[in-house]
């Protein structure tokens, strides 16, 4: 997980709204947040990876928060735009949430101003994920495809 020593009461706000709907067997494993040039029309964004799903949490100005919730078997594509002043994290996902790779509809999630350090162990991890799910989708789709053709196992 990333803690940084510049890290203030924003991030620490953040940080505990993530682990509020964490579920039991769930860990965090990296986050990373906007940039406050970034965020001068709303409170700053907060984007982490868990040991099952991606999430992105947008807090009000009055209290609460909204969270964007990405599981990862849902995941399709993840990528990085690293400039110099910040990252755009930007993630595909499947439309539909159960059978994935039967669902061509995709829905594209982009988060701009992340810190680089941060942004990049998220993306590891996102990434990590990515290539795993791609391969079970790949195996699962040739076994349906063997079994629609009548081929045995």
């Amino acid at each position: 997980m990333n803690t940084d020593g510049d890290e203030d009461s924003g991030a620490r706000s953040a940080l505990a709204h993530f682990k509020s709907v964490l579920t039991a067997a769930e860990t965090l494993e990296a986050w990373a947040i906007q940039r406050r040039l970034f965020a001068l029309k709303h409170r700053r964004l907060v984007v982490a990876a868990t040991s099952g799903r991606f999430l992105a949490l947008r807090r009000g100005f009055f209290g609460g928060f909204n969270l964007t919730d990405i599981r990862w078997q849902d995941l399709k594509e993840v990528k990085i735009d690293v400039g110099i002043v910040g990252a755009c994290l930007t993630l595909t996902a499947f439309a539909s949430p159960d059978l994935a790779s039967a669902s061509a509809q995709t829905r594209v999630y982009s988060y701009d101003g992340l810190r680089k350090d941060q942004a990049e162990a998220v993306y590891r991890i996102a990434q990590g994920h990515d290539q795993a799910w791609r391969e079970k989708r790949r195996v699962r789709d040739l076994e349906e495809m063997r079994a629609r053709s009548g081929g045995i196992q």
